[in-house]
């Protein structure tokens, strides 16, 4: 009997273990940040009463998209993340899931996400969700090794669940669902290129060139990071953004200024720590940009 029941723990492991690898691959941290962006392309793109049920299917639909796409991604990248300190114990790098089975997973879920936005939202909804998952796949994913303008074109399919959200609520794409895509757009290159920074020798060991390998020592990409988030700053205050609000304006400059303040930071100093703090930073910052866009909802 202790046998027995030895044996079915060990089942019971065997399979939740099986399960946290499978959840891994779908990168649930980054997958937060892509329901934000769409709830807020949905609720900004709204033109009366915000439907929940609504809303619901198409953060699932995204979701499971976005899981298949960063799931396709590693079955992809496998042999680059086993060079790389930071990805060595990722579930295909350490052989707990064969490519097989992640690959199957990553095309499973990317279709019932297609499916499920074409026939309980809307087509166009559905074709930005498949198109988000090609530019990532086929575009930012092989240019990763190619040249450092890879993180020019991969914020394209990254800001593209503003758009998503925007589609889904209101059956099309207006004139202010392009001012979220280039808040979304420009936010990504101070935090993308902070990481690439602060991982920038672990990427190198895997061939990726995050970078320009004449910026040997940081200054350009710390420059283009300021010049980054200050027009990031900028068009997060223009005036079709919140009305022409003074208090709009102000939380926007403040929120601004504190993001400013840590690439500025980052610009002067030689620390990997600054790149860290620009990274968390961004984080920070970017939510509260989107609450106060949806606040004062045109």
């Amino acid at each position: 009997m202790a046998s027995t029941h030895a044996i079915t723990d060990s089942a019971t492991s065997t399979i939740a273990s099986k399960l946290r690898d499978y959840h891994t691959l779908t990168k649930p941290e980054v997958n937060l940040l892509i329901l934000i962006t769409t709830s807020a392309g949905y609720y900004l793109g709204s033109p009366g009463p915000l439907r929940i049920g609504r809303l619901v299917i198409t953060l699932t639909g995204t979701l499971l998209v976005a899981s298949g796409t960063a799931t396709l991604n590693q079955w992809m990248e496998r042999g680059y993340d086993a060079q790389m300190r930071r990805t060595a114990n990722r579930p295909l790098v350490s052989g707990r899931l064969t490519g097989r089975e992640a690959c199957r997973f990553g095309l499973a879920l990317s279709a019932a996400g297609g499916v499920l936005l074409a026939a309980s939202v809307n087509l166009v909804s559905a074709l930005l969700a498949i198109g988000t998952l090609l530019g990532y796949l086929l575009v930012y994913t092989p240019l990763k090794r190619k040249t450092p303008l890879c993180t020019l074109l991969g914020a394209v399919p990254g800001a593209m669940p503003t758009l998503i959200g925007w589609a889904a609520a209101s059956g099309g794409i207006g004139r202010n669902a392009w001012l979220l895509f280039g808040v979304l757009f420009l936010w990504q290159f101070p935090h993308f290129l902070a990481i690439a920074l602060l991982y920038r020798e672990d990427y190198a060991l895997a061939g990726f060139r995050m970078l320009p390998r004449f910026d040997v020592d940081g200054r350009f990409t710390k420059a283009e990071i300021v010049v980054f988030a200050a027009a990031l700053v900028i068009v997060t205050m223009l005036p079709s953004a919140g009305r022409s609000d003074a208090t709009y304006s102000l939380i926007m400059l403040i929120t601004g200024a504190f993001f400013l303040y840590h690439t500025a930071k980052l610009a002067r100093s030689r620390s990997r720590v600054m790149a860290s703090r620009v990274v968390h930073a961004s984080v920070i910052y970017l939510p509260v940009v989107l609450g106060t866009m949806m606040a004062w909802k045109p």
